[in-house]
């Protein structure tokens, strides 16, 4: 899990370096890339249903029975490690 951690930290500062406000198909992009399962993985949207960008965009991998969450909010990134749900996923509905 120390390694999903690591991985998801440095990927998502590595993609706000770059452009601080990323969609929802760049952040899942780089953290496929960089070797996260994509069955493993939920991202949050980045758009709002009236279209217009959300605060923070969340992403997370799904690491044995424990969740890395990573958060992008004003270019900054935030990175925590929770439990896995009951349902078995990291995210409360339907956000893969």
């Amino acid at each position: 899990m120390l390694a999903t951690t690591k991985t998801v930290e440095s990927t998502l500062k590595n993609l706000v370096a770059g452009n601080p406000k990323p969609d929802r198909e760049a952040l899942r992009a780089a953290l496929v890339s960089a070797g996260i399962p994509e069955g493993n993985l939920e991202v949050s949207v980045s758009r709002t249903p009236t279209g217009l960008d959300v605060d923070a965009m969340e992403a997370a991998a799904l690491s044995g029975k424990s969740c890395v969450m990573g958060q992008i909010r004003d270019g900054g990134v935030v990175v925590t490690v929770l439990p896995v749900l009951a349902t078995g996923k990291c995210f409360v509905g339907d956000a893969r």
